[in-house]
């Protein structure tokens, strides 16, 4: 069984997905009708925030990955691609 952490993580997992989806689908729905009809301006202020958010969620899963990759180097040390501050 697991533990109510792993299970809010899972929760959160499925959300972020399913935003991510959302947010790429309506980007898409909106670019077609740019080239066809044209946008308001109403909907190209959400053009603009749906792409920075689709562009930031792209960025945090990348930093993600990088964040669990590790080089072994020649001298046999590790060092952690994590960001280090």
């Amino acid at each position: 069984m697991r533990g109510g952490c792993n299970n809010s993580l899972e929760i959160k997992k499925i959300f972020l997905a399913r935003r991510f989806l959302w947010t790429r689908k309506k980007s898409n729905e909106l670019y077609h009708k740019s080239k066809g009809e044209g946008l308001t301006q109403e909907e190209l202020a959400e053009q603009k925030a749906l792409r920075e958010e689709y562009l930031a969620a792209v960025r945090a899963n990348l930093r993600g990955t990088l964040d669990n990759i590790s080089i072994v180097e020649a001298d046999g040390s590790i060092t952690a691609l994590s960001k280090q501050n």
